[in-house]
């Protein structure tokens, strides 16, 4: 630990409402919020906007080139101040990824409690994001901060793409596989982790997987038969998977058996770790989702907030293997096959 970080501090989850991806606002009040945004003129250079939903944002300026542009920031997940940061920043240079695009550099947004946080715990959480950046191969080339009554970091992540390699969420077809990158329940272990139900096993997991790049994105974005990329992220499995229905104009189906979940996911789930935002997601969209086996405790867990979580790639049957491969040798162990896109009035099935 470093000098100037004092043992008197409080835990960074405690000085939080809410920690992580379950920080977003609900997807039904963010509708309600936006609602009227898309009628601001979109010059044609604007490749992807805010109209279906999408992880970035991407302007093309040059026949061959486009830029992806994001932004995400949330309260602490965790107390360790350096995974904090580590955990903030994987998950917004993921959202370039999702896009096909390349991470080229990063900007920095902080807001600190400066009168509860020493200065030696606020640069650990920058240190943090500093690591993720070198991990990605990117520098942090500048940013902003503020004093905040609520310790929160992020990053403006900025990359690159050739727009013929460019996988928007809402080009899924007929007959698509559905693949993700990473198993699911990342919001159940928060939750346990805040009341202090987490073991040092599980929390290695957990952070195993939030701090893990989504690094196959531009690769998987260049291969014939992936037609739509995004990732799951606070609006859990369910929500970024309806979205990719509704831009398509089709129904996704999720084999429930074959989600993949981190170890003990499930076990802290039924002991009662689950998220205020499992709830207020699946309020927000359940009435588009139909359940057929599924229990409560797996509405839960579909609707689970993930904080960096996986890719979520639909591809067309032919291309699944080499999917699978590319995501399997870069270490992604848990990704898997979980559904399948369908003809049918858009929406989402989740069925065992």
């Amino acid at each position: 630990m470093a000098e100037d970080i004092t043992p008197e501090e409080p835990r960074l989850t405690s000085l939080a409402h809410g920690g992580g991806c379950g920080c977003k606002i609900a997807p039904g009040v963010l509708e309600g919020i936006l609602r009227g945004a898309t009628a601001l003129p979109v010059p044609p250079e604007l490749l992807v906007g805010i109209e279906t939903s999408d992880d970035a944002a991407v302007y093309q300026v040059g026949p061959n080139q486009a830029i992806v542009a994001t932004t995400d920031f949330f309260m602490p997940i965790v107390d360790d101040p350096r995974d904090f940061g580590r955990i903030a920043a994987t998950n917004a240079i993921s959202d370039v990824y999702a896009m096909g695009g390349t991470p080229i550099f990063a900007l920095a947004l902080v807001g600190m409690p400066v009168n509860r946080l020493s200065q030696g715990t606020i640069r650990a959480i920058l240190d943090g994001g500093a690591e993720a950046c070198r991990a990605a191969g990117i520098p942090i080339a500048g940013g902003h901060t503020i004093d905040s009554v609520e310790p929160i970091y992020g990053l403006v992540a900025i990359g690159l793409l050739d727009p013929a390699n460019l996988k928007r969420n809402a080009d899924a077809r007929p007959g698509d596989v559905l693949i993700l990158g990473k198993a699911l329940g990342v919001g159940v272990f928060s939750a346990a982790l805040k009341k202090g139900a987490l073991d040092p096993a599980g929390y290695a997991r957990m952070v195993a997987s939030t701090t893990r790049l989504n690094t196959p994105g531009p690769d998987l974005a260049r291969m014939p038969g992936v037609h739509a990329i995004t990732d799951v992220t606070g609006f859990g499995l369910a929500g970024h998977a309806l979205e990719m229905a509704r831009g398509a104009g089709l129904r996704v189906v999720i084999d429930w058996n074959s989600v993949p979940f981190l170890e003990g996911a499930r076990a802290l789930a039924e002991a009662g770790h689950v998220t205020g935002a499992s709830g207020r997601n699946w309020a927000s969209y359940g009435a588009e989702v139909t359940l057929d086996g599924l229990t409560d405790l797996d509405r839960a867990l579909l609707s689970d907030p993930q904080t960096s979580g996986g890719l979520l790639v639909a591809c067309a049957p032919e291309a699944a293997a080499g999917v699978l491969g590319l995501f399997h040798a870069a270490g992604f162990d848990a990704a898997a096959v979980i559904g399948h896109v369908e003809e049918g009035a858009p929406g989402l099935t989740a069925r065992r």
